[in-house]
């Protein structure tokens, strides 16, 4: 018998907006997870998995020196980090926005911050940004509440996640220039590194939540002279699946829709003719 391979290491936000969510999505994919937030280490022995409870800023800084094998994190803490880390596979969620703010008619452009003061919580994540475009900025490194810093003259302008920009206007300040980042919880690895054993379990397991998570099966009869212009409105994963029913001149399909444009083929669907369309929830799969 071969000896069994050592567990996989995994890291987890253990607070914040990445937190719940990671902790969800990985019960789903069928690990076990903490009861006890005070808890600091996991062993999954079922999976052979270690999952570690990281602030989600740290996580990056871990993989990246091989400490451990895989993280979530978020990506804009990924590349604030500078550590030598991969993304392997957007997660869907903590989904944010990064961009410059100024005060209201201050007419800032990018190009226009050139040794101006820049607040910010990612300073790394910014400097990157600028120092691509040629632009030198002093930038003042804040934890929290950065859109108060031009009011009380620490900065001359901001950089930080945006959701609505009512804060931001709130505090009597306006966007300016294109998004640094489109950030959202990414799974990471350590760079030019070999494959952790049991990576491509765990990747093709979240990868089956997504999945389900954004997809759902539909079923329908429709008539035999439809089908082809039927399976071009749900053309499935790859290809739908096609039976004739035992009613003469008709034919039953089943394929996976996309959740968010699934009223819509079924109203498409009925147009056509179609006729019984089901809709049903997926709860694990593997493509």
């Amino acid at each position: 018998m071969s000896p069994a391979r050592p567990p996989i290491k995994v890291a987890v936000p253990n607070k914040g907006s990445l937190s719940e969510s990671a902790a969800a999505m990985l019960r789903e994919a069928g690990y076990a997870q903490r009861s006890d937030p005070k808890e600091l280490v996991l062993f999954d022995e079922a999976n052979g998995v270690e999952f570690f409870y990281l602030r989600p800023r740290d996580i990056a800084v871990y993989v990246g020196e091989g400490t451990l094998d895989v993280g979530i994190t978020g990506r804009d803490m990924l590349l604030d980090a500078r550590a030598p880390a991969t993304e392997v596979l957007p997660l869907g969620f903590g989904r944010s926005r990064f961009r410059f703010a100024a005060p209201v008619s201050s007419g800032l452009s990018v190009a226009g911050l050139q040794g101006l003061r820049l607040a910010t919580s990612y300073p790394g994540l910014v400097e990157t940004y600028l120092a691509d475009r040629g632009v030198s900025t002093r930038l003042i490194k804040l934890d929290g509440a950065v859109e108060t810093a031009i009011r009380l003259g620490v900065a001359d302008a901001i950089a930080d996640v945006v959701e609505t920009g009512t804060t931001l206007r709130q505090a009597g300040l306006e966007l300016f220039g294109e998004p640094i980042l489109q950030s959202e919880a990414i799974l990471i690895r350590r760079t030019d590194a070999a494959e952790p054993a049991g990576l491509g379990q765990l990747e093709r397991r979240l990868n089956g939540v997504l999945v389900a998570r954004n997809y759902v099966m539909m079923d329908y009869d429709v008539a035999s002279a439809e089908v082809e212009q039927a399976c071009a409105i749900t053309p499935g994963f790859e290809s739908p699946t096609v039976a004739p029913l035992a009613k003469q001149g008709w034919h039953a399909v089943r394929a996976m829709v996309r959740r968010s444009e699934a009223q819509q083929v079924m109203d498409d669907l009925w147009e056509l003719g179609a006729r019984a369309i089901l809709v049903t929830d997926i709860s694990a799969c593997r493509i």
